[in-house]
């Protein structure tokens, strides 16, 4: 009997003890065979209805792919000798296509496979920059074409976005007979564009006057935060807008000072300050739009880009309804979940699959209806996967992972829906849960640290009978913050495996109405880990850089939790330099710990990108970066 039982205890230990599977288990990545010699840099993808598959590069190709899920696609040019396309879309048998600086229509008149029309439906101005991207169509309702471009960036003010010539930093809307009708203004890098239920959606990501990427509900007159464009705000011909740059700058100072020698100072993180937010600039300009979902920096993107709905019906996954978002920088894919409250459209976002060859800038769903084409490139960008460009597809494997499903809003916190049943015991102890809030500046300096941190107590939790829901009460809510969702005590029934991804992102523009839960309808027990947490030291008054270098796999942790690996790697270029590039500077561990806190991106002109401030990072885990990347350098002793 005593051996019955220990071989019952050791199958249930070993039960739970098993490993989870993580995003490889349940979404693989195909790669399919590309001719020697083609170079795609996919800057846009279009599928066709007979399954043939689009692809546009940045080197102004567009190439036509015929079987591209099977083992041997076959590459056809279809078009040449345009203008780095930066979008793609069919309609009524062509391809349209967003030019630096036009709208093309493509069209195969006599059927050969090469497209033998190259139509202008409209052209809008530029001023050379390099910067002056545009991105689109995607095709609205009505059947006009959306598209978006990017600001320019200021010759001595280097760092500033600038809108030059009209239509710059603007989404606008054109009309098939070429007609250009402005839209919306206050983007900076609208590279993402989507419609969802015939609105259209747009992401942007960090820099000058944007804390962190987003996904914005595009509204016909609506201002996304960034004041370039408002330039032609008043003079743009049926502009919807009437906000000017003025009353934005008297608003919130732009930082355009100069130094005694009457050099411009580039704007440069304050901390301690007094700080309006976005939320704060709608206050005092209603037309200025929140965004529907912040992507925090560094943890779910860099560079957001291509934004696809999935309306596959459950081919793709447990997700139908659902938004994906590429990202460039972090070569990843994420997923969002929106909802309205109070006419607002909010909700939580979720890391989904990472590991793609390079830069994710375009995505479109195979005819097959269960599987998404990924377009990529990290030329100029820098990407985390390792090569310039490429071509992927992701496939569900049909087997559920357990996840969130959805987060919503409720009255008094959260309700978080899985894929699958939940272990009730996990579910309904409160040390499986910790959440907290954020927002971010809104300021001229390139992004912002998260900034007004708070724990958000959870009081209670209320887990339904089937175990796919849990209502969460949550402490402390706050309108306008995005609210951090860990739920990494929590296990699924049956399995008890830990949820794929634990961690989601909810930005809570409105608290919805409603009852809120009693504290006799909850679970208010509370069993914390039995393994007890060795207490950080404080930083020393003035810290100094007489710290012991710790290994790779002791820093690893705090690279991770202060998202310095979203844009560095050990010893390869990534969107920043190296590790083992910036040991070789021989800067000390407090210099080091000072451009943590202040970049200074000139030091550093070969990157695009440039770092942003990091101030929220503390000073004795800072330290301990400074001390771990200097003991990678073999040489000499690191300079004062």
């Amino acid at each position: 009997m005593k051996k019955i039982a220990y071989l019952f205890c050791f199958a249930t230990l070993s039960l739970f003890a098993q490993e989870s599977p993580t995003e490889a288990d349940f979404y693989k990545i195909v790669t399919p065979p590309v001719p020697e010699g083609i170079l795609l840099e996919v800057g846009g993808l279009a599928t066709l209805p007979d399954g043939r598959l689009a692809v546009a590069t940045r080197r102004g190709d567009v190439w036509m792919l015929e079987n591209p899920n099977g083992p041997k696609p076959y590459f056809r040019k279809f078009a040449s000798g345009m203008h780095e396309v930066l979008g793609l879309a069919y309609q009524n048998g062509s391809l349209l296509c967003a030019q630096r600086g036009e709208l093309t229509k493509l069209t195969d008149r006599d059927h050969d496979g090469t497209a033998d029309s190259y139509e202008t439906i409209s052209a809008w101005p530029l001023s050379a920059h390099y910067h002056e991207y545009s991105y689109g169509p995607k095709i609205a309702p009505d059947g006009s074409y959306f598209v978006s471009g990017n600001v320019a960036f200021g010759d001595e003010e280097w760092w500033a976005g600038e809108s030059r010539v009209p239509l710059r930093g603007w989404i606008y809307k054109v009309k098939p007979d070429g007609q250009i009708e402005p839209w919306a203004t206050g983007v900076r890098s609208p590279c993402g564009l989507g419609m969802l239920d015939g609105e259209l959606f747009y992401d942007d990501n960090q820099g000058d006057w944007i804390g962190s990427g987003g996904i914005w509900h595009a509204k016909k007159g609506a201002f996304m935060g960034h004041p370039a464009g408002l330039k032609w705000a008043e003079k743009l011909p049926n502009s919807p807008l009437k906000l000017t740059q003025s009353q934005v700058y008297a608003t919130i100072d732009p930082r355009k000072t100069r130094s005694a020698d009457g050099r411009a100072i580039k704007p440069e993180n304050v901390v301690n300050e007094q700080f309006m937010t976005l939320a704060d600039m709608k206050k005092k300009h209603p037309e200025t739009q929140l965004p529907a979902v912040w992507l925090p920096h560094g943890i779910l993107g860099i560079s957001n880009a291509e934004i696809v709905p999935d309306q596959t019906d459950g081919k793709f996954g447990p997700f139908s309804g659902q938004l994906f978002v590429g990202d460039q920088g972090q070569s990843k894919i994420v997923r969002v979940f929106l909802e309205k409250v109070k006419g607002e459209y909010q909700g939580a976002a979720f890391d989904f699959r990472a590991g793609f060859q390079s830069g994710v800038l375009r995505m479109a769903w195979a005819n097959d209806g269960g599987s998404l084409y990924i377009g990529e490139t990290n030329r100029g960008w820098g990407s985390a996967g390792d090569a310039n460009q490429g071509l992927q597809r992701l496939v569900w494997t049909g087997k559920t992972p357990f996840e969130m499903k959805a987060v919503r809003a409720m009255p008094d916190g959260f309700e978080v829906e899985f894929t699958m049943p939940v272990d009730q015991k996990s579910a309904q102890n409160l040390a499986s849960y910790a959440v907290r809030s954020f927002t971010y500046k809104y300021h001229p300096v390139y992004g912002s640290p998260t900034v007004n941190e708070a724990k958000c107590a959870v009081k209670g939790v209320k887990v339904s009978e089937d175990g796919l829901k849990a209502r969460v009460v949550v402490d402390n809510l706050r309108e306008s913050y995005v609210h951090e969702i860990k739920l990494e005590g929590l296990r699924s029934a049956g399995r008890y495996w830990s949820l794929v991804h634990p961690t989601a992102y909810y930005t809570l523009n409105n608290i919805p109405e409603g009852e809120k839960l009693k504290l006799t309808e909850v679970s208010t027990k509370s069993t914390p880990k039995t393994a007890t947490k060795t207490a950080e030291p404080k930083a020393p008054a003035k810290a100094t850089a007489a710290v012991k270098a710790p290994t790779y796999d002791e820093i690893k942790p705090l690279l991770t939790k202060h998202t310095c690996l979203a844009c560095h790697a050990t010893n390869k270029r990534q969107v920043g330099p190296a590790y083992t590039e910036v040991a070789k500077r021989k800067y000390s561990n407090e210099k080091i710990v000072d451009l943590i806190y202040n970049p200074q991106p000139q030091n550093w002109p070969d990157y695009a990108t440039p770092m942003a401030p990091m101030p929220q990072v503390p000073r004795a885990d800072a330290l301990k970066i400074a001390a771990w990347i200097n003991s990678l350098a073999t040489k000499s002793a690191p300079k004062p």
